[in-house]
Parts: C-alpha cells; structure tokens; sequence
C-alpha cells in the first residue's frame, strides 16, 4: 500500500467550477484550488468581483473564465454549464442569509434563502452532474453547507432548513452518482468572518455568543474552509462520498 502524498492534493490538468466565487468563501475557495494547479470557471452576478478574482488566478499561472449568471435562473445555468470543457469539480458555493427570530420569518425572506440555499444549489448540482455524467470522466461536487445543518442555530430557522436539505440532497446524490464515479460531500462551516458575516459579528453580543461556542479560540477564517474544499476536490480524498466535513472549530461536539 501507498501512502498518500502532496501530489495526491493536486489539481494539474483539472478545471474546476465555482459559483458564488466573487467574494468570501467562493473567492477563497477559488484561489486555493488555482494554488493546486488547477483553472477555474468563476460564476456569480457581479461581473466587476468576478473579473478581479479572475485576475489573482491568472496571476497564480492559471486560467480563469467568468461566467456572469444569476444561479437562481436555472436554465441559463444549465445551458452554461454544458456549452463548458469537461470539468470534474464544483463547487456549490452560491448562498445567502437573512436572520430572523422563529416568529418574525416572512414569506419573501423564506422564499429569497430556500431559493438560493436549496433549490438553486439543487439544479446547480444537478446540471453539473449531468455534464459530469455526459463526459463520463467522473468528478466531485463540494456543497458549502454549514453548522446550521447540523445545529440549531438563534434566528436562523429558515438557514438551518436549507443547510439541512443541503446535507440530506448531498447524501443523496452522492448515492446515486456514485455509479458515474462522481463523489458528492459537503463542508460545514462555523460563522467565517466574510462580507456576509460582517455585520452580524460586529455586535458585540453576538460575537462574544459565537465565541463562547466554538471550542478552538478563534473565528474560522476562509482559509479553513478553503482547504477543506480543496482536500475534497483532490484525489487524497478519492474515497470520501457522501459526507459532511465540519469545519466549525469543535461547536458541534456539545
């Protein structure tokens, strides 16, 4: 038997999809996998975000292309994914949040998370997969899931029931792709501090809430998130389907 090694964790030769990949985690996510060799395809709605982080990966020496679409239109999606080279990893990035108390949830902010959370990233993975499929190359899907999906979370009904569709749609679809040779897990982060975060972790009493129950003491940082997406895009993790990777700093162990 062969140990893995570092060039288990490289992506030379691969192209990989990422949407949400503008800003935060999806920029991240992104750059790391450009480190690893691999060229990228870059989806979101702001051209502007997406052309700079093209920039930095074409400054790491690879290829970048930018794909302005708003993944909750899922058909032009589709037809973009498909006119695509063959790709073997994506990265189901795109995601939002609005927290409310339990009673205070109405039907545009349920609507507007469910929409992006769940049923975009549903027919995000599901035209991507199709593509996989179609090139019978195999492949790996990464979905950014969350601790919302394993834990229940203050204010945040309707994000921890997207997140945990999330995780039910991973384990799903890793059981049935895995035929294909397409792998399908999830990463699971804490709260990052990113523009989507920014404002929530500048009050003070939320901080010192999220502080207070995450174990290692820190905030997870994008670089955390980003090797674990880069580990589930590598061959290192060839045998891992159908599994959530908590990157969540131990808050879930109580």
């Amino acid at each position: 038997m062969v140990a893995k090694t570092i060039e288990d964790f490289r992506l030379n030769g691969h192209l990989a999809v990422v949407t949400g990949a503008s800003r935060g985690l999806g920029e991240g996510c992104a750059l790391a996998l450009a480190g690893a060799g691999a060229d990228l395809v870059l989806i979101g709605r702001n051209s502007v975000d997406l052309t700079a982080v093209a920039a930095k990966i074409r400054d790491l020496g690879r290829s970048a292309e930018v794909l302005a679409i708003d993944v909750t239109k899922s058909e032009p999606l589709a037809v973009a994914l498909g006119e695509l080279p063959p790709f073997e990893i994506f990265v189901n990035n795109a995601g939002t949040n609005q927290p409310q108390p339990f009673l205070e949830v109405d039907e545009t902010t349920y609507d507007r998370l469910m929409d992006l959370n769940l049923r975009a990233a549903f027919f995000a993975a599901q035209a991507a997969a199709r593509s996989m499929v179609r090139c019978a190359r195999g492949g790996t899907i990464i979905n950014m899931s969350s601790q919302a999906g394993h834990r229940a979370l203050r204010d945040r009904s309707v994000y921890s029931a997207s997140k945990f569709g999330l995780e039910g749609l991973t384990k799903a679809m890793a059981f049935e792709l895995a035929e294909y040779n397409i792998r399908v897990n999830a990463v699971a982060p804490t709260f990052v501090e990113t523009p989507l975060t920014k404002s929530g972790l500048e009050q003070r009493e939320f901080r010192q809430y999220v502080e207070d129950k995450i174990r290692i003491p820190r905030l997870g940082r994008i670089s955390d998130v980003a090797a674990a997406v880069l580990f589930l895009a590598s061959p290192a993790s060839s045998m891992i389907t159908g599994t959530s990777l908590l990157v969540d700093g131990g808050w879930t162990i109580h």
